[in-house]
């Protein structure tokens, strides 16, 4: 999956947990449930990018190019959005 898909994904994941929270703010009787849903979506976006940066990391290894930065994918990642 290409960096701007999944910055894509990881955008509207965190967009619709958001959303929840910002529901759950007015709903106090929900508010529970919501913010669960708002967690179970931030994970979602954090699983999306663990899997990313571990398959990029892991083809660049086989590479032998110059060493993995994590900071230097972030960086690539926010550009490329």
């Amino acid at each position: 999956m290409s960096s701007n898909a999944v910055l894509e994904n990881v955008r509207r994941y965190r967009a619709i947990a958001s959303l929840y929270r910002q529901t759950a703010a007015f709903r106090p009787l929900q508010r529970h449930s919501l913010l669960g849903e708002a967690e179970r979506w931030e994970h979602l976006a954090i699983s999306e990018l663990e899997v990313y940066f571990s398959t990029h990391s892991s083809s660049r290894v086989h590479e032998q190019s110059a060493p993995w930065s994590y900071h230097e994918d972030c960086e690539a990642l926010a550009v490329a959005a």
